[in-house]
């Protein structure tokens, strides 16, 4: 369970102050993937960020009670002097699993070739995107969290696999997904809430969540 009790979060562009979340609480429980709509600029980024505990609120508490994944996209564990392989293999010891496993999981899924041995550094935005999300999938969480989903950037045999075995955790784990497509959203989630000027919106249905999603973004 990931619980937000009266958070707030702002941050002060320069010019004015843009606020993220005021006084939010909600709760996101085991067995109920949560897609959450957003426009771009929003903070969509940002909430996940404060979920995975990357970024921490201005006010209020968050309490994290199961195994939370990092934001698909996230690259803050990656190290760019580091091959694929090495990466794969050392985030195997951090999280104390078997190294011969994610690399070979790793270099199945990213299907990188002879790329999967060289810096990440080298990498095209692609192909790095296709080795975090890799990487996501190989560790074991009761919480994957999403960022807009699939980047355009991946290849279409690479997002089939991994969309296949995303789609096979859902059985077993808790997916949010935070997007400004309301399509992302239909093929993870039933429930859906809208980020708007700070507030979270709660909805039973996704069709709900698009009709103030949609009335709000084009009025």
């Amino acid at each position: 369970m990931i619980e937000f009790n009266d958070v707030s979060k702002s941050f002060w562009t320069g010019s004015h102050r843009k606020v993220i979340l005021d006084h939010a609480s909600f709760r996101v429980e085991l067995g109920h993937s949560l897609g959450i709509l957003a426009p771009n600029g929003t903070g969509k980024t940002t909430l996940i960020n404060m979920m995975a505990g990357l970024e921490k609120p201005d006010e209020g508490s968050i309490r994290r009670t199961s195994r939370i994944s990092f934001p698909l996209g996230f690259m803050g564990g990656v190290v760019n002097r580091l091959s694929g392989r090495e990466n794969a293999r050392f985030i195997a010891k951090l999280y104390g699993l078997d190294p011969d496993y994610l690399e070979a999981f790793c270099r199945w899924l990213c299907g990188l070739g002879e790329y999967f041995d060289m810096p990440v550094g080298t990498y095209s935005a692609g192909m790095r995107s296709r080795l975090s999300f890799a990487l996501l999938l190989a560790l074991d969480f009761d919480i994957y969290l999403i960022d807009e989903g699939m980047p355009s950037t991946m290849d279409a045999e690479f997002n089939r696999k991994a969309g296949d075995i995303l789609r096979e955790r859902l059985e077993d784990a808790t997916i949010v997904v935070v997007s400004h497509q309301p399509e992302i959203l239909e093929k993870f989630c039933r429930s859906a809430a809208v980020l708007m000027n700070g507030t979270l919106h709660q909805f039973d249905t996704l069709e709900e969540a698009k009709r103030l999603y949609d009335y709000e973004t084009q009025s």
